[in-house]
């Protein structure tokens, strides 16, 4: 049940180095190289179960029951109730942003969280024509924004849900910033324009991205919105109840959800709620058997995990056991960025296979990868267009060799990104371009083994282990289609296409870095989770990534920001619910 995700988040330490892309362990939370761009939760962990052949996919190999039933739990093993208006489970940026909006409405409610601290926070986030952006006479265009979710998702989303989302997140951004404000935070309108388009279209990019920075101007460190939301509840008499393990929900037969039971370090723990239960426990980016399951593109494209190793998606198996309908199909958060050594091979090793761990190759990103230099398989051939980024090459590379590819630029470096003008976090590398490639500072991940540089392309070639001859000839045809200004192979607009002919010349291997998934229970306009009849279930609410009804095979990439702000919408959303009880 840790963290809201989704959404990942831009840790409190975080320092240049990380931003440069050092891939070394980051512990149960990986949040180096600005791996939260995008929303990112955590869960609740698993609790054993028995298992049942019913629900059976092939994984790593193997027949696996990734949904497995219920456990039976004695009424005497349960060795402390407790009873409550309203249960949160999961602390991240869903269920804190739930319990600091409780608190300050009077409702009576625990927040359990499976880990030992709150999540992490997600500090980018959505809203619909907030002060900051309408002081300067910057409006959304809603019927496009409704239009390009739609699009994104397929139609396989709830129309009436996302205009809940549009409709009240301004009124989360004032609540977020009230509390942000008092500790010294500034809100910021992140910057929205893409001119000349991506990806060979045009994308609506909406301005509607905000984060926070110091008073100072700094903006790294200060006030962990999470930690805030903490504190706020503290000072009205209610704590997050840590190291609480959901083992699944309480209904009896077709009646309402009243509550959960819990397993700690004392033994089982029974919550009742009075009035309703919100899951805001994160998706299953570190439960192998589903995402192999339920993704298998994910999991032959990631080389790096930016998740929280709790999110292993019990709140979604605890809401399924209890009747309610999951979307049909998968959405992954991924970003372009998994940085790892020349020769390794996307998706579990065998060594995490083994382990029963979901750790791939490495665990870090390299923010620079999402740049849209050219990028080639191992066999040297460019294969897409690579003006599209986040989860498109990630996606197209799980068919190519090993599932990873290598992206090469030159000493054109600064130039190139800033002309590229990427969007959301990798704006973080245009911003900072001088700071990666300055004399003295040359990209850090040379350091240890994985970005490679080359005073000559053959030099680089053979560094990455491509066939020499191959790339040479498809660096030859991207210049030259670079200097004639019309990607006539793919297509990619002119303004992001660079020459590669200053060295020194840089390579990386990448695949995938996986952010947490955005598939869950489906829920209606009011959050409340719905059975596979469509009928609403009582008392039952899910938020951010355990929920579903938005997302369908990706994460809207140029909607930056989006995951995390319906998160805490909804969760404000379905505090609304159960206060109107």
């Amino acid at each position: 049940m840790k963290t809201e995700n989704a959404e990942n988040s831009l840790n409190k330490g975080l320092s240049r180095r990380n931003f440069l892309g050092g891939v070394a362990g980051m512990g149960a939370l990986a949040v180096a190289g600005l791996a939260g761009c995008s929303p990112k939760e955590s869960d609740s962990g698993s609790s054993s179960s028995e298992r049942t052949p019913e629900a059976g996919a092939t994984t790593l190999g193997e027949s696996t029951d990734w949904l497995g039933t219920a456990p039976e739990i004695a009424e005497s093993d349960i060795v402390d109730t407790k009873t409550t208006d309203m249960l949160i489970i999961g602390a991240g940026n869903g269920g804190m942003a739930a319990a600091a909006y409780a608190a300050e409405q009077g409702v009576d409610f625990i927040v359990a969280e499976f880990g030992e601290s709150v999540g992490a926070t997600r500090h980018w986030f959505a809203a619909i024509d907030t002060e900051p952006f309408t002081s300067q006479g910057i409006t959304v265009d809603r019927q496009r924004l409704l239009g390009e979710i739609i699009r994104y998702s397929s139609g396989n989303c709830d129309q009436r849900l996302i205009k809940m989302w549009m409709d009240e997140s301004n009124e989360m951004f004032e609540f977020v910033d009230k509390h942000m404000s008092t500790q010294g935070m500034k809100v910021e309108a992140d910057e929205f324009e893409m001119p000349g388009g991506m990806g060979g279209t045009d994308f609506y990019t909406p301005p509607f991205e905000h984060h926070y920075v110091q008073e100072n101007g700094e903006m790294f460190g200060g006030a962990e919105r999470n930690v805030v939301f903490e504190e706020a509840i503290k000072e009205k008499g209610h704590e997050v109840l840590f190291g609480h393990s959901l083992v699944k929900l309480i209904r009896e037969e077709n009646g309402p959800v009243t509550g959960a039971i819990f397993e700690t370090s004392d033994g089982y723990i029974q919550i009742n709620a009075n009035k309703g239960v919100l899951l805001a426990t994160g998706g299953y980016p570190a439960n192998p058997e589903m995402l192999s399951a339920l993704s298998p593109i994910t999991a032959k494209s990631v080389t790096a995990l930016g998740y929280n190793q709790n999110d292993k998606g019990q709140g979604i198996k605890a809401a399924m056991w209890a009747g309610a309908a999951k979307d049909l199909a998968s959405a992954t958060m991924i970003f372009d960025r998994g940085l790892v050594a020349p020769g390794t091979k996307a998706g579990y090793t065998e060594e995490s296979i083994a382990a029963g761990n979901p750790q791939f190759p490495s665990n870090g990103q390299f923010n620079p990868g999402t740049q849209p230099f050219l990028k080639v398989n191992l066999k040297g051939e460019r294969f897409a267009n690579e003006s599209a980024d986040y989860d498109y090459l990630p996606h197209a590379a799980a068919y190519q060799p090993n599932g990873v590819y290598c992206s090469i630029c030159d000493g054109n470096f600064v130039e190139d990104v800033k002309r590229f003008h990427t969007l959301g976090c990798s704006a973080m590398t245009r911003n900072m371009a001088e700071m990666l490639i300055e004399e003295g500072g040359q990209f850090e991940a040379i350091e240890e083994g994985t970005l490679q540089r080359a005073d000559t392309l053959e030099e680089l070639a053979e560094k990455l282990g491509l066939p020499v001859d191959t790339f040479l000839a498809t660096v030859e045809r991207y210049n030259e289609l670079a200097e004639k200004g019309e990607d006539e192979d793919f297509g990619k607009e002119s303004y992001r296409l660079s020459t590669l002919k200053t060295p020194p010349f840089y390579g990386a291997t990448l695949g995938g870095t996986l952010l947490t998934t955005i598939d869950g229970i489906r829920i209606n306009h009011k959050t409340e989770a719905i059975d596979t009849e469509g009928n609403v279930i009582e008392g039952l609410y899910a938020a951010g990534d355990c929920s579903g009804s938005v997302f369908s095979g990706n994460y809207p990439d140029q909607l930056h920001g989006f995951a995390c702000g319906r998160t805490m919408t909804e969760a404000i959303h379905a505090v609304k619910e159960v206060a109107a009880k």
